[in-house]
């Protein structure tokens, strides 16, 4: 014997799901249905017969006077999104600015009320991330993480004065830990800040971080993505495939590939190079020439911020070791260490 839904009997009632509401006239399935909301009633489409009544509707409750002033829409009851980054947000009360001069006062008076200076400081310096890094053509992760490190530097008035070396700093610190490398010559070309006072002023930040971490304080968080930055320069093989990007190489796969195992080699085989700006433009000059697709030494140097000079004396240590450097499997992809130019001088 079965119960009402279905079941054997003495098992206990439940709701049928595969229960499926058809209009008694058409009986078609799968059914034509449609909810009118303004009514509150379901509707057959086929034949309109009123198959239920009394709905309720669970969409949003938009409430909005946007169309009496404006010719949009604007279906929004509780302002914008909180913005983590400020601390006194912002869900309150603002007069809108109109081009009624009492309203204009009016929200003059109330924003120099709730806005401290402190407040449009730390507004000024996110905006600056901001423009800084949409023009270095980073991501929102770079920006937030940015914005974070400068909150709590202002926060514990760390470096007070100092705002546009610490936003640089700032920029420096998140770009690298998203593992977008910028050197310090591309954070000053952006902020105009001095390539000194950048790295001075980054060292400062990062042992503040760590200094907040091992004080564990509860406002502190993320603080591992900035507490382990021993290194301090950027690494030649994070620079080789952005430049030769740059240079708009026809090869651009194989020139970058070869151009960071030529750094990798470099440093396996103990072959001397000046910086990790030189070492990548020399490696970028070699694997462009042993490819067939060469690149002149002023070119490169111009992508890389360093002179002439510096790529060619940092070639001059390349070139005795090429055939250490080369591997079989880049000659078997059609380099060819006789295309390399020799050493002058």
């Amino acid at each position: 014997m079965l119960t009402a839904n279905g079941g054997a009997k003495g098992e206990p009632w439940k709701e049928n799901l595969s229960n499926i509401l058809l209009c008694p006239d058409c009986k078609i399935n799968p059914p034509n249905l449609t909810e009118e909301f303004s009514s509150g009633d379901v509707v057959c489409t086929d034949c309109g017969l009123v198959v239920g009544t009394r709905i309720i509707d669970t969409r949003s409750e938009w409430r909005t006077f946007a169309n009496d002033d404006q010719a949009g829409d604007d279906p929004s009851r509780v302002g914008g999104p909180q913005d983590i980054f400020q601390d006194t947000e912002q869900l309150s009360t603002s007069v809108a600015f109109s081009e009624n001069r009492q309203h204009r006062n009016l929200a003059r008076v109330q924003n120099n009320a709730n806005v401290d200076k402190a407040g449009r400081s730390l507004q000024d310096a996110y905006n600056k991330i901001q423009q800084f890094v949409d023009f270095m053509q980073g991501g929102s992760n770079v920006v937030n993480g940015a914005k974070h490190l400068y909150k709590l530097t202002d926060k514990h008035k760390f470096l007070k004065g100092k705002q546009d070396a610490v936003i640089a700093a700032c920029i420096f610190i998140s770009y690298r830990k998203m593992g977008h490398e910028r050197t310090f010559k591309e954070i000053h070309n952006v902020t105009q800040v001095s390539k000194k006072e950048i790295g001075r002023v980054y060292k400062q930040v990062a042992a503040f971080m760590k200094k907040l971490k091992s004080q564990e304080k509860g406002d502190v968080v993320s603080l591992d993505t900035v507490t382990d930055l021993d290194q301090t320069s950027v690494g030649a093989v994070a620079l080789v495939g952005r430049w030769v990007s740059q240079l708009g190489f026809k090869n651009s796969t194989l020139l970058a590939n070869i151009g960071r195992g030529l750094v990798e080699q470099a440093d396996r085989t103990k072959v001397v190079g000046k910086s990790p700006l030189s070492q990548a433009a020399a490696c970028i000059f070699m694997a462009g020439h042993l490819i067939g697709e060469p690149k002149p030494s002023s070119e490169i140097a111009a992508v890389a911020g360093v002179s002439d000079g510096t790529v060619k004396n940092a070639y001059k240590h390349l070139y005795p070791k090429r055939h250490e450097l080369v591997k079989q499997e880049w000659i078997d992809a059609g380099a060819k260490i006789e295309n390399l130019p020799p050493v002058q001088g």
